[in-house]
């Protein structure tokens, strides 16, 4: 699941929606005005994007609607997206879908998805174009701090500064591993799978996990979780640097990480 969190009403739908199709590469848009045949008509959610010179449209409709989605909403949509030429067509719920909808659907370029299905047919997409190059642009100082090579200011610490600097990689190590598989370097081998949600199911070793926060190990959700290690990064990233800020050259200017 991409996310836990349900959309409030209609808009935050559709904006949810389009937020995840841009950040699967889609350039994407809500309430957007075009043209048909029969006139204009605006599209709760319009995205394309470009394989290899070949566009390739979606059209999704977003119902916050508590009663189940009947047949005739189906067919309006199916027009349009026939009408509009695009390759497929969605329609997104925060309920279910009559019997007669679904009839209506088969055999057609478009597809009846509740808001959990949306995301579970994005996901691997989302989580590669968006997800893993975001924990890695922020949290990649990170990874150098815990890595086995020190860094190479590291000598001209204090003595004490040097103690107390591998004790902060200690404290990180195992925090910093786990971000490092969630990263687009952990899948550059073949049929590497996208590492599981929660942790806490998977790293057992109390002695391992002892300085991550239980909120990070019990998350199920990928953008929660995201977020929960992108702060707490920043949190360990910072520690690091006070060791580094300490560290000047002669003109004064911070040395790289």
């Amino acid at each position: 699941m991409i996310t836990n969190v349900s959309p409030v009403d209609w808009r935050d739908l559709q904006n949810r929606v389009s937020e995840i199709l841009n950040q699967c590469g889609f350039r994407s848009e809500v309430e957007k005005k075009m043209q048909t045949l029969r006139g204009e008509v605006e599209i709760d959610v319009y995205a394309e994007e470009n394989i290899k010179g070949r566009k390739y449209s979606i059209i999704c409709e977003c119902k916050h609607w508590k009663s189940a989605i009947p047949q005739n909403v189906i067919h309006g949509f199916r027009t349009v997206v026939q009408e509009l030429g695009s390759n497929i067509g969605y329609i997104i719920s925060t309920s279910s879908f009559q019997s007669g909808s679904i009839d209506s659907s088969q055999f057609t370029n478009i597809e009846l998805l509740t808001w959990e299905e949306f995301q579970n047919n994005f996901f691997e997409s989302w989580y590669e174009n968006f997800f893993s190059p975001q924990v890695a642009k922020d949290l990649d100082p990170l990874l150098s701090y815990v890595e086995y090579i020190l860094p190479r200011w590291f000598d001209k610490l204090s003595d004490s500064d040097k103690e107390s600097y591998l004790v902060l990689k200690e404290k990180y190590h195992s925090f910093g591993w786990i971000v490092m598989s969630f990263t687009p370097y952990a899948r550059m081998g073949n049929n590497v799978s996208i590492p599981s949600l929660p942790l806490s199911l998977r790293i057992t070793d109390e002695e391992y996990v002892k300085n991550i926060p239980s909120d990070i190990m019990n998350e199920t959700a990928y953008l929660e979780f995201m977020e929960k290690i992108i702060s707490y990064g920043n949190i360990a990233i910072a520690e690091f640097r006070q060791y580094r800020d300490k560290v000047l050259n002669e003109a004064g200017d911070y040395i790289i990480d």
